[in-house]
Parts: structure tokens; sequence; C-alpha cells
């Protein structure tokens, strides 16, 4: 007799008969199961038959996929894939238009099985749905089916995108720049067009020949579609050779994407996206999201090519854009005609600038980064802010006090700041939704933001009345500011400034104060000693916390899908904190999902252990991907008997440090994530503080603390990361 582990106890339907109840031998082949399961329903030809399960995505069961079987599946008898695809094949090019619209609803449905797909893309399924969306004859519902299935059947990766044909391409385009459209018609072509650019070389061209930024920024305005025009715009700016992405158009709403780097094209997409998505009538979702922060990664990585490139000292043109800052800053002052006076007062004007080297400010450009982008920068707020800039030059040229805050240096090491903090050059992460409503609000939103920073660094420095020794620590505090006020997301670069206002030096020496006050204060012995008695309840305390957590459950998306789909699944622990129940959702719940919906479960006695990021299964194929850096972060995987794991990426650093901790605390192991560091100091400091009126005065009691009768009453809440 097998081990039980090998024995599976589920229930089987069939349409108009009663389901058997059946235990299933893993041991046993497959088809030998199948064929006595249709002996109890005295069906012939079991090799026509095949089991599926009856709920969620409803996917065949194949050899390698039986292990996934759990105890209390409900199963249902079908006719093969094999079968299935044939039968829908000749369904689809019946003539009868209700036979084949039901046939192509049908197959919609199936194609995102990979058993099914494989077996109707060998029957050459793939290139008939190609031929009938390409006859143009198919309207509506029909066509909405088709491109369907011919998207979930070419995302299975069985078939080359390079073998599309250009009149498909020229097909699919043509509805996205038809007026009248259906929205799902729309937004299948546009998924279909953004997996070919993203998948396809050659068909990022053939698409971009197709479609114009005109057309797209047309879509922004309809709610139901400007997810899928903006991914578009982004596949198409992602896969742009270098050398296209910078060149200049006169007409930038005729152009082809593949120059959609033009500053006029920018400039419209800019104002539309502002209007009718940021601050559009509906909540931004996450993929929108997304979209947004892709977005202003690519926006932001334009300016690579000038963040690298050194200045050349010998390069005349470069050269004069240094002498236009002095100019400007000294009112053009008559130059002394000797050539020796002169370079003695270029000298004198370079160093009151704030340049390292005064004879030749050329050679403070020739490291990258920042490179020739700081430079850009100077010039900016020099023409563009011009006031500013000479408050700032004349301000600390005057100064002789050795306070003064050298501009071209600071300037300099400024741009490289904001370059790492926004990550220029960086591609983006897969799952972050990090991107900030104020760089859509200007045409130059990067200049202007440098032009905030170096205001704002220019008071810092004399508030901490600095000197050339403390540039390091200055720029360590802007650092600080700068993120501080990013983190607030402002929407305006109006918001940043009053945010940045309001974290003056002294303000962040008061929150660094605070922040290491758990850390650095109450360090005597008899303190020490009832912090190590108050912790144990404090802990537990944040175990008992983490366990709700996970009894409410959460929502996580699945990984390599596509991202408009927003298929989604739902994890939660039992009320007695025995099982995790988990299954599929169609889209993103509004409250607690019912046990009675969530169809998988694994006894938390099977729990072997949990393992995160790079050791975690379904991320070993992915962790050396860049893209993938951040998801790797948020990965987590349950192992449990025998030898199954259920893996998650966490939608963020905070879920990502409950369900950690959490899954710890149900197996009895420490709970180790930054987040529970952090809450264990802040509710210490904040018991110490109730206990400790007079923190010079203090004396242990003989016996440790009461326990506090009601520690339920502690209700903080979060804001990570």
């Amino acid at each position: 007799m097998p081990p039980p582990s090998d024995i599976v106890k589920v229930a089987i339907e069939w349409p108009g008969a009663n389901a058997q109840l059946i235990e299933i031998d893993q041991k046993k082949p497959l088809s030998s199961i199948i064929r006595e399961v249709c002996d109890g329903w005295s069906l012939s030809g079991s090799e026509q038959f095949a089991l599926r399960y009856a709920d969620g995505p409803q996917l065949y069961i194949t050899e390698q996929s039986r292990s996934e079987i759990k105890n209390g599946t409900i199963l249902r008898l079908a006719i093969s894939p094999a079968r299935a695809a044939r039968q829908l094949l000749d369904r689809i090019q019946s003539h009868g238009i209700d036979a084949r619209l039901e046939a192509l609803k049908e197959l919609a449905k199936l194609s995102a099985d990979p058993t099914f797909a494989t077996e109707f893309i060998n029957m050459e399924g793939i290139g008939t749905l190609a031929r009938l969306v390409e006859s143009g004859t198919h309207f509506g519902e029909m066509l909405a089916f088709t491109l369907t299935a011919f998207l979930e059947l070419m995302d299975h990766g069985i078939v080359s995108w390079d073998l599309i044909s250009l009149s498909f391409i020229k097909q699919i385009a043509g509805y996205v720049n038809q007026p009248m459209v259906d929205v799902s018609i729309l937004q299948r072509s546009l998924a279909i067009l953004e997996s070919m650019v993203l998948n396809s070389h050659s068909l990022y061209h053939r698409v971009a020949q197709e479609i114009t930024i005109g057309q797209l920024i047309g879509h922004l305005s309809n709610q139901e579609i400007q997810t899928y025009a903006i991914a578009l715009i982004n596949a198409l700016f992602l896969k742009a050779p270098e050398d296209r992405r910078q060149e200049e158009h006169t007409n930038p709403l005729d152009q082809q994407l593949t120059e959609m780097a033009s500053t006029l094209a920018q400039k419209h997409l800019r104002s539309i996206i502002l209007n009718h998505v940021i601050r559009g009538n509906r909540p931004i979702k996450a993929e929108m999201a997304h979209q947004l922060y892709v977005l202003q990664v690519l926006t932001f990585n334009l300016l690579e090519e000038r963040m690298m490139t050194k200045m050349d000292p010998s390069d005349q043109a470069q050269r004069d854009i240094i002498f236009e800052l002095r100019r400007i800053a000294f009112d053009g002052e008559n130059d002394p005609s000797g050539t020796e006076k002169r370079k003695a007062m270029y000298t004198k004007d370079y160093k009151m600038l704030g340049f390292t080297n005064h004879v030749n400010p050329a050679m403070d450009f020739t490291q990258t980064p920042p490179g020739m982008l700081a430079l850009d920068n100077m010039l900016y707020l020099a023409k563009l802010h011009q006031d500013t800039y000479i408050r700032i030059v004349l301000e600390n040229s005057s100064r002789e006090d050795k306070h003064e805050c050298p501009f071209g240096r600071c300037a300099i090491e400024l741009t490289r700041m904001l370059c790492e903090i926004l990550q220029v050059g960086e591609l983006p992460n897969e799952g972050c939704n990090d991107y900030h409503p104020m760089f859509f609000t200007h045409d130059r939103a990067w200049e202007e933001f440098f032009c905030v920073c170096i205001q704002l660094l220019n008071k810092t420095w004399k508030e901490m009345r600095a000197t050339a020794e403390d540039f390091n620590k200055v720029m360590q505090v802007v650092r600080e500011q700068i993120t501080r006020a990013l983190a607030m997301k402002p929407s305006s670069l109006d918001q940043l400034k009053g945010k940045l206002r309001g974290l003056s030096y002294s303000e962040i020496l008061r929150l660094r104060q605070s922040e290491r006050m758990s850390q650095d204060d109450f360090q005597s012995p008899p303190i020490i000693e009832l912090r190590e008695r108050i912790q144990p309840e404090i802990l537990e305390l944040i175990k008992q916390q983490r366990l709700n957590r996970l009894c409410e459950g959460s929502c996580f998306r699945k990984l390599g899908n596509r991202r408009r789909q927003e298929k989604f699944w739902f994890c939660r622990l039992s009320l007695n904190h025995k099982v995790l129940h988990y299954g599929d959702l169609d889209e993103s719940p509004q409250g607690e999902v019912p046990f009675e919906l969530l169809t998988d479960k694994i006894p938390v006695s099977d729990i072997k252990s949990v393992v995160t990021g790079k050791d975690c299964p379904h991320m070993k194929e992915k962790s050396a991907l860049k893209q993938n850096k951040e998801v790797l972060e948020l990965a987590f995987s349950i192992l449990y008997d025998p030898d199954e794991n259920l893996n998650f990426v966490a939608p963020n650093k905070y879920e990502y440090c409950i369900w950690t901790d959490g899954l710890c605390a149900l197996l009895g192991r420490e709970m180790g994530s930054d987040l529970t560091r952090s809450d264990l100091d802040t509710l210490i400091s904040m018991e110490m503080k109730l206990r400790l009126l007079d923190l010079e005065n203090i004396t242990i009691p003989e016996a440790p603390p009461p326990v506090p009768k009601e520690p339920s009453t502690y209700n903080f809440t979060y804001n990570y990361g």
C-alpha cells in the first residue's frame, strides 16, 4: 500500500452524472486513472478524454502538473486537449456566424492553458487566426475574441513573434488608428503591438512605421485604454535605438515613435498625461502607476548620454559655455586689454564661481558621472533663473569669512547626487510604481528640479555655517532633505519647495535625534534591564499583529502575466492558524476575501521552511536580470511537504515584511525583518516613556513590571519604505 503522501482524494464531475469520489494514486499513470474514471460512467475511448480543474482557470492536468492536485480538489472529466483543439479549429472556420462566435469565445478562454495551446499551435491554429484578422471580415465581439485568443497563444512563447506577417501588423495598427473602434478591440490591439515590440527587434521597426505619437496620444483621454496606450509608448521608447531617441522633428505629432524623444512631442505627451491621467477623475491603479514610473525612468534616461560625456577642454564651443556662465555672473565687465591681465582676471572669476580648477575649469567636468550634464544644469539656471544664479554667485563670492558656498563644485556634486537619487541610466524595475507626479508638471522638470535643489543647498550651507571642510557633511544633509521631500510625493514643484522649506537643517537634526532615540537613549544599566524586561511582551504583541494580518490576507499579482490583464491570487491564514488558504481571483479584491472562494490550501504542519530572494524557486532563473532586482527583493516562497512550494512576490516592502515575519512567527522562528526591528524599537520607547516619568531618578522594581492587561490597545500603523 502506497504511503499517504502518494494518495490524493478528489471529486470528479461529468455533465449529467453523479460525481465520483476517488483516491488518485500519484504513482499510477494518468492515462490509467482517466480510463478508470471513464469506466465508472461507461464511457468508451478513454484516450479521447482528460482531466481539468473544475474551478479557477480550469487548466488541463498533465503528468508534469499532476503533483499540484490537493486533497479535496474538484476535477472535471473533459475531452482531451488535442480533440478540443481540432473541434475548435473546425468550428472557427465554419460558415455559421453564431457557431463561429461561440467557438472563438471558448478558444479565447482555453488559449491560456499551455497544454491546449501547444496542441492548437501544432495544428497551425495561430496561422488560421492571423488569416481571420487579415481578412478584415471580423468585427465586434468576434474580432475581440479572435485577438484575445491570438495574444494568449503567442504569450506562451511557443511560436516566435518574428513569423508575424506585415499585413497582420498593418491590420492591427489599423484598428489603433481608426477613430471609432470598440474598446475591447483597441485594448487587445495595443497589447499585441506592445508584445511585438518587446519580443522582436525586426517587428519593432515595422510597428514604429505604422504608429505615430499623435495617434496614441489621442487614446490617452479614454480611461479604458490609457494604460495600454502608455505601455505601448514605453515599449517603443525602451526599444528605440539610441540615435533615434534623441532626434528632433518639426512636426512631432506625425513623427514615428522611434523619434518620440523630440522635445515638442514630449511636451504634448506630458500635458495629456498630466491632465487626463494623473489629474483625471479616477484613482490611478497599480498598473497605470507602474507605466507612469517606467515613462519617468525612460525620460530621465535620456540624460544618460550627457551624464556620461566628459568635457573636452580643447573644444571651444564647450569652453564658451563656461565663458557665458562667467559673463552672466559678472555682468559682462570689460575685459582688460593684456593677455596676462585677462588670464589673471578669469582665474579670479572662476574661483568666485566656485570651480575647483581656477585656471582651467573645464577640467572640473571631465569626471563621469555627472559629466556635461552638470554644465547643462548650470547654464539652464544662469539663463532661465538669472536673478537666482547671480544672487547665489555674488552672495558667496563677496564673503571673506571662509563660509562661502562654492557654486561650481556644489552644482557638479548636486547633479551627481540627483542622478543617483533618480537612478538615471538604470532600467525600470518590474513591479515598481514609484513615479513622482511633479515631474509631469513641467516641460523641463529635470532642470527645474535642479534649480530648486541648488537653492536648497545654498540655504542649508548657510544654516550650517559650513566651510570648505564641511562640504561632504552639507551634501549628506541635502541628500536627506531631498529624499525625505520626495517620499512625501509632492504633486508639483511648488509643493516640493514647500516640503523643503519645512526640512531645514534644524528640522533634519530634530528628526535624526528623534529617530536615534531608541538607539542612543536609555543606556544606563537600570534602563537596559527594564528594556530587556519589556522586550518579550512587545515581541509577542508584534507577533500577534503579524498573525492577525495573515488572517486578514493579502492580494498578490501573478508573476509572468501581462501586467494589464491584472491577474491576481489571494492568500490568508485560517483563524485557528492551522491552514493557509489561497486561490486565483479575476480582479484585485476590495476588502476581505471569504475562505470559500479560496479553493486551495496548505496545512501549516506541512510547511518545512520559508525562503526569500534568490533562494526562491521562482527567482533562480530570473535573479540575474537587472530589471528584476526589485522583484527579487520582494520574493519569498513557502516550502512544504512533499517537495512542493508556493511562490510569492509581495506588492511592496511592507507586505513582504508582514508576510515573512508572520510566517516565521507561525513556524516558531525569529522575526528578523527591518520592519520588526523598527516596530520593536518604537514600541519599547513608547512603553518606557509611559513608565519612566523621570529618567534621572528611576529605580528598578524587585519584580518585572506587570504585563498590560490589554496589549491590543497598542494601535500602531506603518508607513514603510
